[in-house]
């Protein structure tokens, strides 16, 4: 027996036969028994609805044979009820036949009239173009939100330096999918980028767009850019991609995206438990103190990225142990029934409840934010900060002296056996000469050798100069440039980062298996 799933039908009269003006519903989806309830065609004329037109049954008579043979259940309801006229019309959109729609008439003695074929027609085809553009909605809705999550970070880890958890929350599908996204990047050092976006507009073109953003963030991440120069370079990229402008309504949804984009980028360092900040158009960071204590600190805001001819500002704080940091868009805290600031504030009033995790307090805090509707994504980003202790952080300054390197090698040396890690002793003794005589023959004071041990062992040589370190591949007859080269080989990865007082040159070893 076939089976058919139904989203609601509508009735003249309830199950005891009592006049019924209302329409009844079935939940989406629950299966309905055409033999059992169905007031369909017989079976013989089914096929006929999928190419032919309507089928117009003035006289409905149950006692036909076809009825009473192959539908006996049917033909009892239709005695039952007292139908005798039927329209079964065809609901069909782009060349597909999408269900049936069935008129029968049982308290109205009149017989349906041809004319009634036409009214039909007319109201079943303004239904099936209802229902095809609901169908192709939900699948490019669906589409868009599998594009969405494909795109967003699978697993967070800040290593030792915080705790992260995250939250995201597609808008349903009467907003659309937009493109809020955020990421969780490890760099040099033990330190830690965050970073939160958003990219307004909906569906595909929202998510791919917020796709290319996320990568690019990545690779300006790993050229170890302070925050305000990697959203100018950011800046930089979406202006040149919003000028791919393609034909038709793809360019001014692509164009709109782009413009609206905003992001927040924040780099947290654990030895000095400094974090720095900057933002384009978006709302500011959450400081919640071990005591409970909620702040939302200044940043400058910045325009939107891709609108171009405005300097973005980086601003530097200072988190006390345990501290929570919390980045998140704006569809989290503004909505139809309150503006921002109401929602910020019951924000911080969420984050800051003692005696929870913070996967829970992350969770919570976006399931009791949202708006309902969600006509928006929504995007938290948490984020418990540590500090490494002075047991993991050794670091000595150095004179510009030459002579001054073989007593580096050996202190550096001692403390990588005090961590228990005596198998990268020669290597990281080889690190720490090439780098420092490095800074001492060519960088200015003053120059300074620090190493970390975190996930990584870190060896940090920093001097006053901002020339960038170049790796050469010396000939067999140079006396030099094989510095950096050596460094290359021995390290897990290796590179520079600039401050304000002159440059880090960095190397990372992997730690032995114990570790």
């Amino acid at each position: 027996m076939a089976v058919r799933r139904r989203t609601g039908h509508g009735a003249a009269r309830d199950a005891q036969g009592r006049h019924e003006l209302g329409a009844g519903r079935l939940p989406g989806g629950a299966r309905a028994d055409r033999g059992a309830g169905g007031l369909h065609p017989p079976p013989h004329d089914l096929n006929l609805l999928v190419e032919g037109d309507p089928i117009f049954t003035p006289v409905l008579d149950p006692a036909d044979p076809l009825w009473a043979s192959e539908e006996p259940v049917r033909a009892a309801r239709m005695r039952e009820y007292g139908l005798h006229s039927m329209i079964a019309v065809p609901m069909r959109a782009r060349n597909t036949v999408l269900g049936l729609a069935s008129f029968m008439r049982s308290l109205n003695p009149v017989p349906f009239h041809p004319d009634d074929v036409l009214l039909a027609r007319e109201l079943v085809a303004r239904a099936a173009l209802c229902v095809d553009n609901a169908r192709r909605y939900s699948r490019e809705h669906t589409a868009a939100v599998t594009l969405q999550r494909s795109l967003l970070p699978h697993v967070l880890t800040g290593g030792t330096a915080m705790e992260v958890a995250s939250s995201y929350l597609p808008a349903n599908a009467t907003g659309g999918v937009g493109g809020d996204w955020f990421d969780v990047i490890p760099l040099s050092g033990a330190r830690v980028g965050l970073v939160v976006g958003d990219v307004v507009g909906h569906g595909i073109a929202a998510a791919a767009t917020m796709g290319r953003l996320r990568t690019a963030v990545q690779t300006l991440a790993d050229m170890e850019m302070p925050p305000d120069e990697l959203l100018a370079h950011l800046d930089d990229l979406v202006l040149r991609l919003s000028e791919e402008e393609p034909d038709g309504e793809a360019a001014h949804q692509t164009a709109t995206s782009f413009l609206g984009a905003t992001c927040l980028y924040a780099v947290y360092n654990p030895v000095t438990r400094r974090c720095a900040m900057a933002r384009a158009g978006h709302p500011p960071p959450v400081v919640v103190t071990p005591d409970g204590q909620v702040s939302f600190p200044e940043l400058p805001a910045g325009p939107p990225l891709g609108l171009g001819g405005v300097a973005f500002e980086a601003t530097e704080i200072e988190l006390a142990e345990d501290s929570l940091l919390g980045l998140y868009t704006d569809g989290l805290v503004e909505g139809t029934d309150r503006d921002m600031g109401v929602g910020m504030a019951r924000l911080g009033q969420l984050l800051s409840r003692p005696g929870l995790d913070i996967d829970t307090l992350c969770r919570t805090a976006a399931q009791q934010l949202v708006a309902k509707p969600q006509l928006d994504d929504i995007a938290l980003l948490l984020a418990r900060t540590h500090g490494l202790g002075a047991d993991r952080v050794a670091s000595w300054e150095v004179p510009l002296d030459p002579a001054a390197v073989a007593d580096l090698r050996t202190r550096a040396t001692r403390q990588v056996t005090q961590w228990g890690c005596p198998e990268l002793a020669m290597t990281t003794e080889l690190i720490v000469s090439e780098l420092v005589t490095n800074a001492i023959r060519y960088g200015s004071p003053p120059v300074r050798v620090r190493l970390i041990r975190d996930s990584r062992l870190t060896c940090e040589v920093a001097d006053g100069s901002s020339t960038a370190p170049r790796l050469r591949h010396a000939r067999s007859m140079d006396e030099g440039g094989r510095g950096l080269f050596l460094v290359a080989q021995l390290a897990h990865r290796w590179g520079a980062r600039y401050a304000a007082d002159g440059k880090i040159i960095w190397a990372e070893q992997e730690l032995p298996s114990p570790y």
